[in-house]
């Protein structure tokens, strides 16, 4: 989808206190010969403080970047993947009340680690579309602090999982960053892989049950498709994803100054996104994400504001942003980035 009058306004973000990997190893909490593999060398983690408040904190940053008051917001979306608040309670409603933000209308969007895009894909539709809404709020954030999340291997070795917070101002008038092009797709014939042979109706013995995403994607992988092929068809669908949205934005691989993807192992990262661009891994934002863990859908954001406060996006490049979910969905993004923000 070729997109015209959406921009970034701002980011913000809030990130705990940081551990390392090689501490994770010294406590027994993660495998040595998976971190010295992974390249992945550390976490943020919040402990007692929740996601809800971290969302607000970020939202609070971007909002004083922007110079936007609370009273010009029109919409909010927030997204999340792990826990929120308690079942039954509306997530965004806090985030709003807490900022002092009006009777506007608001989304909460489950989109997993695709969450963000899944936001900025909604905000282009209010923007550009019937509604008319001129400033958007996007939030997400996550606390694994948790007994039912092992964070450094229950999502298999490719992860670490971190807690913290990001948020971004969306605007029809102008920003930092002009969106260029966004796309989103879904390959349902992978939704067992996250989901195994667990039941869909509530839980029935009142307990919680710990969250083991690798073991159940690796029973899909022993019983409905292998590994290699999972990978392969995940590789294809995603790359489709993002072609479409290079062509909508009118671009090559070759101008794209840098690839934002969510923080995984480094060789996954070269492996399934940029030897099939064509592109080294200094162009993408790894060397950053590495030492930050796999902040949910908040990692896009996290990065694409670390590239912009150290000076290593200019006016006039090009970044793709790239995400994915389970079941399985992936989006992409091309933004160019128009002006250096006094933040």
């Amino acid at each position: 989808m070729k997109t015209e009058g959406v921009f970034i306004d701002s980011v913000g973000v809030f990130l705990p206190d940081w551990t390392s990997a090689e501490q994770g190893v010294a406590d027994g909490l993660y495998d040595e010969e998976v971190y010295k593999a992974s390249g992945l060398t550390g976490t943020h983690i919040a402990g007692d403080l929740s996601a809800l408040d971290m969302a607000v904190t970020a939202a609070r940053r971007a909002l004083e970047r922007s110079g936007t008051e609370p009273g010009d917001i029109e919409s909010h979306i927030h997204s999340g993947v792990y826990y929120q608040g308690p079942d039954g309670s509306y997530p965004p409603a806090y985030i709003l009340r807490e900022l002092g933000v009006g009777s506007v209308p608001s989304l909460h969007i489950r989109q997993g680690c695709n969450g963000m895009l899944a936001a900025l894909e909604i905000a282009v539709g209010q923007i550009t579309g019937a509604a008319e809404v001129e400033t958007v709020l996007l939030t997400t954030a996550q606390n694994f602090t948790t007994p039912l999340i092992d964070r450094w291997r229950g999502f298999g070795d490719s992860y670490i999982l971190a807690d913290g917070a990001a948020a971004a101002v969306i605007s029809a008038g102008s920003g930092f960053a002009q969106l260029r092009a966004i796309n989103s797709g879904t390959l349902p014939e992978l939704e067992k892989w996250h989901r195994g042979d667990e039941s869909l109706l509530p839980p029935r013995d009142g307990a919680g049950k710990e969250l083991a995403v690798a073991e159940r994607a690796a029973l899909f992988n022993d019983r409905e498709m292998s590994l290699a092929e999972t990978v392969e068809r995940i590789g294809e669908f995603d790359l489709g994803i993002v072609h479409r949205s290079l062509v909508d934005a009118g671009l090559n691989t070759s101008d794209l100054a840098r690839v934002i993807p969510i923080n995984q192992d480094g060789r996954m990262i070269e492996f399934s996104v940029l030897a099939p661009l064509g592109l080294p891994m200094s162009r993408s934002s790894w060397d950053f994400g590495r030492s930050v863990g796999h902040v949910g859908a908040a990692d896009l954001v996290i990065s694409l504001d670390h590239l912009v406060r150290t000076g290593e996006l200019s006016p006039g490049d090009h970044v793709l942003l790239l995400s994915q979910g389970p079941g399985w969905i992936s989006s992409s993004a091309v933004v160019t980035i128009t002006d250096v923000p006094a933040w």
